[in-house]
Protein backbone atom coordinates (compact mmCIF):
# COMPACT_ATOMS: atom_id res chain seq x y z
CA UNK A 1 0.00 0.00 0.00
CA UNK A 2 1.49 3.24 -1.24
CA UNK A 3 1.64 5.69 1.58
CA UNK A 4 -0.22 8.90 1.21
CA UNK A 5 1.61 11.90 0.17
CA UNK A 6 1.21 14.95 2.25
CA UNK A 7 2.21 18.31 1.33
CA UNK A 8 5.35 19.49 1.62
CA UNK A 9 5.42 22.79 4.75
CA UNK A 10 5.51 25.81 2.99
CA UNK A 11 8.94 27.38 2.58
CA UNK A 12 9.58 30.71 4.69
CA UNK A 13 8.90 32.98 1.15
CA UNK A 14 5.65 31.27 0.49
CA UNK A 15 4.85 31.78 4.17
CA UNK A 16 5.72 35.45 4.32
CA UNK A 17 3.89 36.29 1.02
CA UNK A 18 0.38 34.78 2.81
CA UNK A 19 0.76 37.09 5.31
CA UNK A 20 0.97 40.18 3.08
CA UNK A 21 -1.93 39.30 1.35
CA UNK A 22 -4.26 38.39 4.21
CA UNK A 23 -2.82 41.86 5.90
CA UNK A 24 -3.65 43.47 2.09
CA UNK A 25 -7.47 41.89 2.04
CA UNK A 26 -7.40 43.05 5.83
CA UNK A 27 -6.81 46.31 4.76
CA UNK A 28 -9.42 45.99 2.18
CA UNK A 29 -11.78 45.12 4.08
CA UNK A 30 -11.91 48.22 6.52
CA UNK A 31 -11.88 50.67 3.83
CA UNK A 32 -15.34 48.59 2.60
CA UNK A 33 -16.41 49.38 5.67
CA UNK A 34 -15.30 52.94 6.98
CA UNK A 35 -15.73 54.38 3.10
CA UNK A 36 -13.53 57.37 2.01
CA UNK A 37 -11.38 59.41 4.67
CA UNK A 38 -11.29 62.63 5.44
CA UNK A 39 -7.25 64.32 4.30
CA UNK A 40 -8.22 67.84 5.36
CA UNK A 41 -11.06 70.38 5.74
CA UNK A 42 -10.86 74.17 4.68
CA UNK A 43 -13.08 77.44 4.77
CA UNK A 44 -12.23 80.59 2.62
CA UNK A 45 -14.27 83.25 4.25
CA UNK A 46 -14.48 86.69 1.96
CA UNK A 47 -17.02 89.62 1.35
CA UNK A 48 -17.01 88.10 -2.70
CA UNK A 49 -17.93 84.42 -1.68
CA UNK A 50 -17.28 81.98 1.28
CA UNK A 51 -15.92 78.79 0.39
CA UNK A 52 -15.69 75.24 2.48
CA UNK A 53 -13.50 72.40 1.28
CA UNK A 54 -13.65 68.87 1.84
CA UNK A 55 -10.80 66.69 1.21
CA UNK A 56 -10.66 63.31 0.74
CA UNK A 57 -8.83 59.84 -0.19
CA UNK A 58 -11.93 59.07 -2.39
CA UNK A 59 -14.75 61.31 -4.25
CA UNK A 60 -17.70 61.79 -2.29
CA UNK A 61 -21.14 61.80 -3.58
CA UNK A 62 -23.38 64.22 -1.84
CA UNK A 63 -27.03 65.60 -2.34
CA UNK A 64 -27.94 69.35 -0.62
CA UNK A 65 -30.65 71.19 -0.20
CA UNK A 66 -31.66 75.24 0.73
CA UNK A 67 -33.43 76.09 3.40
CA UNK A 68 -34.52 79.62 3.22
CA UNK A 69 -35.88 80.66 6.75
CA UNK A 70 -33.68 80.22 8.68
CA UNK A 71 -31.24 80.42 6.03
CA UNK A 72 -29.06 77.34 6.18
CA UNK A 73 -27.61 74.80 3.48
CA UNK A 74 -27.77 71.07 4.69
CA UNK A 75 -25.76 68.38 2.85
CA UNK A 76 -25.86 64.57 2.95
CA UNK A 77 -22.47 62.82 2.03
CA UNK A 78 -22.85 59.28 1.37
CA UNK A 79 -20.27 56.64 2.33
CA UNK A 80 -18.82 58.61 4.94
CA UNK A 81 -17.98 57.88 8.61
CA UNK A 82 -17.72 60.87 10.79
CA UNK A 83 -14.46 61.41 12.55
CA UNK A 84 -12.42 64.11 14.15
CA UNK A 85 -10.95 65.75 10.88
CA UNK A 86 -14.57 66.67 9.44
CA UNK A 87 -15.13 68.10 13.73
CA UNK A 88 -12.23 70.32 12.69
CA UNK A 89 -15.25 72.81 10.66
CA UNK A 90 -17.31 73.27 13.46
CA UNK A 91 -13.90 75.78 14.92
CA UNK A 92 -12.95 76.56 11.44
CA UNK A 93 -15.87 79.40 10.84
CA UNK A 94 -14.21 82.90 11.71
CA UNK A 95 -16.81 85.24 13.50
CA UNK A 96 -16.33 87.54 10.90
CA UNK A 97 -17.21 85.55 8.02
CA UNK A 98 -20.30 87.03 6.26
CA UNK A 99 -21.92 84.40 4.79
CA UNK A 100 -21.23 81.84 7.50
CA UNK A 101 -22.90 81.85 10.58
CA UNK A 102 -21.61 78.49 11.94
CA UNK A 103 -21.75 74.54 10.69
CA UNK A 104 -22.81 71.46 12.69
CA UNK A 105 -22.04 67.84 11.54
CA UNK A 106 -23.20 64.56 12.42
CA UNK A 107 -23.93 60.43 11.80
CA UNK A 108 -27.18 60.50 9.93
CA UNK A 109 -27.24 57.37 8.95
CA UNK A 110 -24.52 54.44 9.59
CA UNK A 111 -23.18 55.79 5.94
CA UNK A 112 -24.42 59.54 6.00
CA UNK A 113 -23.19 62.27 7.52
CA UNK A 114 -25.22 65.22 7.38
CA UNK A 115 -23.41 68.55 7.38
CA UNK A 116 -25.56 72.00 7.53
CA UNK A 117 -24.09 75.31 7.48
CA UNK A 118 -25.86 77.77 9.28
CA UNK A 119 -26.10 81.66 7.16
CA UNK A 120 -25.96 84.94 8.08
CA UNK A 121 -27.92 85.81 4.90
CA UNK A 122 -29.24 84.46 1.79
CA UNK A 123 -27.06 82.81 -0.34
CA UNK A 124 -26.66 81.86 -3.75
CA UNK A 125 -24.92 77.86 -3.26
CA UNK A 126 -22.69 76.06 -5.80
CA UNK A 127 -21.68 72.64 -5.26
CA UNK A 128 -19.11 70.40 -7.14
CA UNK A 129 -16.20 68.62 -6.98
CA UNK A 130 -12.60 68.19 -8.11
CA UNK A 131 -10.07 65.70 -9.17
CA UNK A 132 -7.18 65.36 -7.54
CA UNK A 133 -4.38 67.98 -8.96
CA UNK A 134 -0.90 69.06 -7.58
CA UNK A 135 -0.92 68.44 -4.02
CA UNK A 136 -4.75 68.26 -3.45
CA UNK A 137 -6.74 64.89 -3.94
CA UNK A 138 -10.39 64.74 -4.28
CA UNK A 139 -12.12 67.96 -3.12
CA UNK A 140 -15.69 68.61 -2.41
CA UNK A 141 -16.35 72.21 -2.85
CA UNK A 142 -19.40 74.69 -1.58
CA UNK A 143 -19.15 77.94 -2.59
CA UNK A 144 -21.82 80.26 -1.01
CA UNK A 145 -22.19 83.42 -3.04
CA UNK A 146 -24.57 86.42 -1.29
CA UNK A 147 -27.45 86.36 -3.10
CA UNK A 148 -27.33 90.53 -3.12
CA UNK A 149 -23.54 90.99 -4.10
CA UNK A 150 -22.22 93.83 -3.25
CA UNK A 151 -22.14 96.53 -6.60
CA UNK A 152 -18.21 97.13 -6.72
CA UNK A 153 -18.57 100.52 -9.08
CA UNK A 154 -21.54 101.86 -6.20
CA UNK A 155 -19.07 100.86 -3.45
CA UNK A 156 -16.44 103.38 -5.46
CA UNK A 157 -18.80 105.84 -6.08
CA UNK A 158 -20.08 106.50 -2.79
CA UNK A 159 -16.16 106.42 -1.35
CA UNK A 160 -15.27 108.74 -3.08
CA UNK A 161 -18.68 110.85 -2.67
CA UNK A 162 -17.75 110.45 1.42
CA UNK A 163 -14.07 111.03 1.30
CA UNK A 164 -12.73 113.91 -1.17
CA UNK A 165 -9.69 114.04 0.67
CA UNK A 166 -6.66 111.83 0.13
CA UNK A 167 -7.22 109.62 3.18
CA UNK A 168 -9.48 107.21 3.17
CA UNK A 169 -11.43 104.69 4.92
CA UNK A 170 -12.91 101.68 4.53
CA UNK A 171 -16.67 101.47 3.55
CA UNK A 172 -20.04 99.75 4.03
CA UNK A 173 -20.95 97.52 1.64
CA UNK A 174 -22.99 98.60 -0.80
CA UNK A 175 -25.20 96.04 -2.51
CA UNK A 176 -27.39 95.93 -5.58
CA UNK A 177 -30.27 95.47 -3.70
CA UNK A 178 -30.27 98.43 -1.15
CA UNK A 179 -28.12 101.13 -2.37
CA UNK A 180 -27.89 104.06 0.73
CA UNK A 181 -27.95 107.44 0.01
CA UNK A 182 -25.36 108.88 0.35
CA UNK A 183 -24.76 112.17 2.16
CA UNK A 184 -23.79 115.72 0.33
CA UNK A 185 -21.31 115.41 -2.01
CA UNK A 186 -18.51 118.00 -1.25
CA UNK A 187 -18.12 121.42 -2.64
CA UNK A 188 -16.32 121.18 -5.97
CA UNK A 189 -17.29 118.06 -6.63
CA UNK A 190 -19.24 117.74 -9.73
CA UNK A 191 -19.36 114.35 -10.25
CA UNK A 192 -20.73 113.85 -7.04
CA UNK A 193 -23.13 116.08 -7.59
CA UNK A 194 -24.72 114.56 -10.25
CA UNK A 195 -24.37 110.75 -8.45
CA UNK A 196 -26.33 112.62 -5.35
CA UNK A 197 -29.29 113.56 -7.61
CA UNK A 198 -30.15 110.63 -9.83
CA UNK A 199 -29.84 108.42 -6.64
CA UNK A 200 -32.08 110.95 -4.82
CA UNK A 201 -34.92 110.80 -7.83
CA UNK A 202 -34.36 106.95 -7.90
CA UNK A 203 -35.14 106.74 -4.38
CA UNK A 204 -37.69 109.46 -4.00
CA UNK A 205 -39.63 107.16 -7.29
CA UNK A 206 -39.50 103.86 -4.93
CA UNK A 207 -41.00 105.65 -1.58
CA UNK A 208 -43.16 106.95 -3.94
CA UNK A 209 -44.40 103.56 -5.74
CA UNK A 210 -43.20 100.73 -3.14
CA UNK A 211 -44.50 97.90 -5.95
CA UNK A 212 -43.08 97.19 -8.07
CA UNK A 213 -39.28 98.80 -6.82
CA UNK A 214 -37.52 100.96 -8.36
CA UNK A 215 -34.04 100.12 -8.76
CA UNK A 216 -31.73 103.17 -8.55
CA UNK A 217 -29.90 104.64 -11.44
CA UNK A 218 -27.24 102.18 -12.88
CA UNK A 219 -23.22 103.85 -12.40
CA UNK A 220 -22.41 103.17 -15.35
CA UNK A 221 -25.22 105.09 -17.20
CA UNK A 222 -23.95 107.97 -14.41
CA UNK A 223 -20.46 107.50 -15.34
CA UNK A 224 -21.67 108.01 -19.23
CA UNK A 225 -23.41 111.03 -18.10
CA UNK A 226 -20.56 112.72 -15.94
CA UNK A 227 -18.46 112.04 -18.79
CA UNK A 228 -20.62 113.81 -21.85
CA UNK A 229 -21.14 116.47 -19.53
CA UNK A 230 -17.09 117.26 -19.50
CA UNK A 231 -17.10 116.90 -15.64
CA UNK A 232 -14.83 115.06 -12.95
CA UNK A 233 -14.86 111.07 -13.46
CA UNK A 234 -13.15 108.88 -11.70
CA UNK A 235 -10.22 107.06 -12.83
CA UNK A 236 -10.15 103.62 -12.00
CA UNK A 237 -6.98 100.63 -11.32
CA UNK A 238 -8.15 97.21 -11.17
CA UNK A 239 -6.06 96.01 -8.94
CA UNK A 240 -5.27 92.04 -9.26
CA UNK A 241 -3.42 89.91 -6.43
CA UNK A 242 -2.58 86.46 -8.06
CA UNK A 243 -3.64 83.20 -6.67
CA UNK A 244 -5.44 82.98 -3.64
CA UNK A 245 -7.36 80.87 -1.23
CA UNK A 246 -6.54 76.94 -2.74
CA UNK A 247 -4.12 78.15 -4.93
CA UNK A 248 -0.87 79.42 -2.97
CA UNK A 249 1.29 79.81 -6.17
CA UNK A 250 4.99 79.60 -5.96
CA UNK A 251 6.30 78.62 -2.69
CA UNK A 252 9.89 80.18 -1.65
CA UNK A 253 12.69 78.08 -0.37
CA UNK A 254 11.76 79.73 3.18
CA UNK A 255 8.19 78.41 3.01
CA UNK A 256 6.99 81.84 1.68
CA UNK A 257 3.72 82.05 -0.41
CA UNK A 258 3.25 84.03 -3.35
CA UNK A 259 -0.49 84.86 -2.36
CA UNK A 260 0.42 86.21 0.61
CA UNK A 261 3.15 88.82 -0.80
CA UNK A 262 1.71 89.68 -4.11
CA UNK A 263 -1.30 90.67 -1.40
CA UNK A 264 0.48 92.24 0.56
CA UNK A 265 2.16 94.53 -2.28
CA UNK A 266 -1.08 95.46 -3.53
CA UNK A 267 -2.80 96.54 -0.89
CA UNK A 268 0.20 99.04 -0.09
CA UNK A 269 -0.67 99.75 -4.24
CA UNK A 270 -4.30 100.77 -3.48
CA UNK A 271 -3.29 103.05 -0.76
CA UNK A 272 -1.59 104.92 -2.88
CA UNK A 273 -3.82 104.88 -5.90
CA UNK A 274 -6.63 106.32 -3.70
CA UNK A 275 -4.80 109.18 -2.52
CA UNK A 276 -3.28 109.88 -6.33
CA UNK A 277 -5.44 111.84 -8.94
CA UNK A 278 -4.69 112.58 -12.94
CA UNK A 279 -4.89 115.74 -14.57
CA UNK A 280 -7.16 116.68 -11.57
CA UNK A 281 -9.57 113.78 -11.68
CA UNK A 282 -9.22 111.46 -8.30
CA UNK A 283 -8.36 107.91 -8.71
CA UNK A 284 -9.50 104.85 -7.12
CA UNK A 285 -8.06 100.98 -6.73
CA UNK A 286 -10.35 97.91 -7.26
CA UNK A 287 -8.78 94.91 -6.37
CA UNK A 288 -10.03 91.71 -7.79
CA UNK A 289 -9.19 90.29 -4.18
CA UNK A 290 -8.88 92.21 -1.08
CA UNK A 291 -8.11 88.85 1.27
CA UNK A 292 -6.96 85.16 1.04
CA UNK A 293 -9.62 83.37 -1.29
CA UNK A 294 -9.66 81.95 -4.57
CA UNK A 295 -11.11 84.19 -7.77
CA UNK A 296 -11.12 82.27 -11.56
CA UNK A 297 -8.82 83.49 -13.84
CA UNK A 298 -11.81 84.85 -16.42
CA UNK A 299 -13.30 86.20 -13.20
CA UNK A 300 -10.70 88.53 -12.59
CA UNK A 301 -11.29 90.01 -16.05
CA UNK A 302 -15.14 90.02 -15.79
CA UNK A 303 -14.51 91.73 -12.65
CA UNK A 304 -12.54 94.58 -13.51
CA UNK A 305 -14.90 95.21 -16.45
CA UNK A 306 -17.88 95.69 -14.16
CA UNK A 307 -16.18 98.58 -12.34
CA UNK A 308 -15.30 99.99 -16.32
CA UNK A 309 -11.85 99.97 -15.04
CA UNK A 310 -9.49 102.37 -17.04
CA UNK A 311 -6.39 99.94 -16.26
CA UNK A 312 -5.71 96.47 -15.04
CA UNK A 313 -2.52 95.08 -13.09
CA UNK A 314 -1.89 91.74 -12.00
CA UNK A 315 0.72 91.40 -9.52
CA UNK A 316 3.23 88.14 -9.23
CA UNK A 317 6.07 86.71 -7.90
CA UNK A 318 8.07 84.68 -10.56
CA UNK A 319 9.46 81.07 -9.60
CA UNK A 320 11.82 78.97 -11.61
CA UNK A 321 13.59 76.02 -11.51
CA UNK A 322 17.21 77.44 -10.54
CA UNK A 323 17.48 79.21 -7.51
CA UNK A 324 19.64 81.66 -9.23
CA UNK A 325 17.34 83.51 -11.59
CA UNK A 326 16.29 86.56 -10.59
CA UNK A 327 14.89 90.11 -11.07
CA UNK A 328 11.22 91.55 -11.94
CA UNK A 329 9.81 91.62 -15.10
CA UNK A 330 6.36 93.12 -16.73
CA UNK A 331 4.27 91.32 -19.11
CA UNK A 332 1.66 92.18 -21.77
CA UNK A 333 -0.50 89.81 -23.83
CA UNK A 334 0.45 88.39 -26.94
CA UNK A 335 -2.23 86.77 -29.51
CA UNK A 336 0.43 84.63 -31.18
CA UNK A 337 3.89 83.14 -29.93
CA UNK A 338 6.12 84.03 -26.81
CA UNK A 339 8.42 86.46 -26.48
CA UNK A 340 11.11 83.84 -25.47
CA UNK A 341 10.48 80.55 -23.83
CA UNK A 342 10.82 81.60 -20.43
CA UNK A 343 7.74 83.79 -21.09
CA UNK A 344 5.57 81.06 -22.50
CA UNK A 345 6.68 78.63 -20.05
CA UNK A 346 5.76 81.37 -17.58
CA UNK A 347 2.04 81.81 -19.31
CA UNK A 348 1.13 78.11 -19.32
CA UNK A 349 2.52 77.65 -15.50
CA UNK A 350 -0.14 80.76 -14.68
CA UNK A 351 -2.85 79.88 -16.82
CA UNK A 352 -3.02 76.48 -14.42
CA UNK A 353 -4.07 78.56 -11.49
CA UNK A 354 -7.74 77.83 -12.38
CA UNK A 355 -7.09 73.88 -12.25
CA UNK A 356 -4.87 74.40 -8.91
CA UNK A 357 -7.24 76.89 -6.91
CA UNK A 358 -10.21 74.88 -8.08
CA UNK A 359 -12.84 76.75 -10.48
CA UNK A 360 -16.51 75.10 -10.87
CA UNK A 361 -16.17 73.87 -14.57
CA UNK A 362 -20.08 73.27 -14.07
CA UNK A 363 -20.93 77.09 -14.13
CA UNK A 364 -23.20 78.35 -16.54
CA UNK A 365 -21.34 81.37 -16.44
CA UNK A 366 -18.23 79.98 -17.16
CA UNK A 367 -18.11 79.91 -20.68
CA UNK A 368 -19.82 83.82 -21.05
CA UNK A 369 -16.40 84.10 -19.12
CA UNK A 370 -14.01 82.47 -21.08
CA UNK A 371 -15.23 84.21 -24.41
CA UNK A 372 -14.96 87.27 -22.98
CA UNK A 373 -10.75 86.15 -22.56
CA UNK A 374 -11.08 85.67 -26.62
CA UNK A 375 -11.65 89.03 -27.75
CA UNK A 376 -8.67 91.22 -26.75
CA UNK A 377 -7.76 93.90 -29.53
CA UNK A 378 -5.05 95.24 -31.18
CA UNK A 379 -5.07 98.32 -29.93
CA UNK A 380 -5.55 97.12 -25.79
CA UNK A 381 -2.47 95.30 -26.55
CA UNK A 382 -0.56 98.51 -27.65
CA UNK A 383 -1.59 100.91 -24.71
CA UNK A 384 -0.63 97.80 -22.81
CA UNK A 385 3.08 97.63 -23.97
CA UNK A 386 2.98 101.89 -23.18
CA UNK A 387 1.76 100.63 -19.76
CA UNK A 388 4.75 98.25 -19.33
CA UNK A 389 7.28 100.66 -20.28
CA UNK A 390 6.06 102.94 -17.83
CA UNK A 391 6.53 100.57 -15.27
CA UNK A 392 9.23 99.35 -15.75
CA UNK A 393 11.50 102.83 -16.22
CA UNK A 394 10.27 102.85 -12.09
CA UNK A 395 10.70 99.56 -11.41
CA UNK A 396 14.43 99.42 -12.46
CA UNK A 397 15.30 102.31 -9.90
CA UNK A 398 14.68 99.75 -7.13
CA UNK A 399 15.32 96.41 -8.12
CA UNK A 400 16.90 94.32 -10.85
CA UNK A 401 15.24 93.45 -14.13
CA UNK A 402 15.03 90.25 -15.36
CA UNK A 403 14.26 91.88 -19.06
CA UNK A 404 15.06 95.43 -20.00
CA UNK A 405 11.91 95.17 -22.31
CA UNK A 406 7.73 94.38 -21.63
CA UNK A 407 7.58 90.80 -22.26
CA UNK A 408 4.82 89.15 -24.30
CA UNK A 409 3.22 86.09 -23.67
CA UNK A 410 -0.25 84.77 -23.58
CA UNK A 411 -1.50 85.26 -20.21
CA UNK A 412 -5.05 84.44 -19.73
CA UNK A 413 -5.77 86.97 -17.16
CA UNK A 414 -4.38 89.92 -19.78
CA UNK A 415 -7.05 88.43 -22.29
CA UNK A 416 -9.13 92.12 -21.70
CA UNK A 417 -11.00 93.23 -24.84
CA UNK A 418 -10.61 96.68 -23.53
CA UNK A 419 -8.66 97.93 -20.97
CA UNK A 420 -5.10 98.30 -20.94
CA UNK A 421 -3.28 95.24 -18.88
CA UNK A 422 -0.32 93.99 -17.34
CA UNK A 423 1.18 91.40 -15.73
CA UNK A 424 3.91 92.14 -13.22
CA UNK A 425 6.75 89.65 -12.02
CA UNK A 426 8.20 91.13 -9.19
CA UNK A 427 10.80 89.42 -7.97
CA UNK A 428 11.82 85.01 -8.05
CA UNK A 429 10.43 84.20 -5.13
CA UNK A 430 12.38 80.98 -5.97
CA UNK A 431 15.55 83.04 -5.26
CA UNK A 432 16.42 83.12 -1.82
CA UNK A 433 17.67 86.68 -1.39
CA UNK A 434 14.98 87.68 -3.32
CA UNK A 435 12.43 85.76 -1.24
CA UNK A 436 13.74 87.95 1.70
CA UNK A 437 13.21 91.11 -0.16
CA UNK A 438 9.63 90.09 -1.38
CA UNK A 439 8.64 89.37 2.83
CA UNK A 440 10.53 92.70 3.35
CA UNK A 441 7.70 95.49 4.30
CA UNK A 442 10.28 98.41 3.35
CA UNK A 443 10.63 96.56 -0.56
CA UNK A 444 7.08 95.96 -0.65
CA UNK A 445 6.74 99.83 -0.27
CA UNK A 446 9.28 100.65 -3.25
CA UNK A 447 7.11 98.64 -5.46
CA UNK A 448 4.15 100.02 -4.87
CA UNK A 449 5.51 103.38 -5.00
CA UNK A 450 7.37 102.39 -8.19
CA UNK A 451 4.26 100.80 -9.76
CA UNK A 452 1.72 103.75 -9.15
CA UNK A 453 4.58 106.12 -10.26
CA UNK A 454 4.48 103.85 -13.15
CA UNK A 455 1.17 104.32 -13.57
CA UNK A 456 0.58 108.03 -13.14
CA UNK A 457 3.28 108.04 -16.02
CA UNK A 458 1.08 106.53 -18.28
CA UNK A 459 -1.61 108.87 -17.77
CA UNK A 460 -0.37 111.47 -18.19
CA UNK A 461 1.16 110.86 -21.75
CA UNK A 462 -2.52 109.28 -22.21
CA UNK A 463 -5.27 110.63 -20.44
CA UNK A 464 -8.30 108.26 -19.86
CA UNK A 465 -10.72 110.86 -21.23
CA UNK A 466 -9.24 110.03 -24.22
CA UNK A 467 -10.20 106.84 -24.32
CA UNK A 468 -13.98 105.76 -25.35
CA UNK A 469 -14.97 103.07 -22.57
CA UNK A 470 -16.83 100.06 -23.82
CA UNK A 471 -19.39 98.45 -21.25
Amino acid sequence: MTSPQWPAPPSPERRRLLKTGSLVLLIGAHQIAHGAGIVAVRIWPAEDYSRVTIESDQPLKTTHRLVVSPPRLAVDIEGLQLDATLRELVAKVRADDPNIAGIRVGQNSPSVVRLVIDLKQEIRPEVFTLTPVAAYRNRLVFDLYPAHPVDPLMALIAQRMREPGPASAPTAPVTAATAPLPPTAPAGDSLGDLIARQIERANAAVARAPAPPVTPAPPRAVARAAEAAGIERLIIVAIDPGHGGEDPGATGAAGTHEKDVVLQIALKLRDRIDGASVGGNPMRAFLTRDSDFFVALATRVQKARRVRADLFVSIHADAFIRPDANGASVFALSEHGASSTAARWLANKENEADRIGGVNTGDKDAGVQRALLDMSTTAQIRDSLKLGDAMLGHIGAISRLHKGSVERANFAVLRNPDVPSVLVETAFISNPQEEQRLRSAAYQNELADALASGIKKYFAANPPLARNRQV
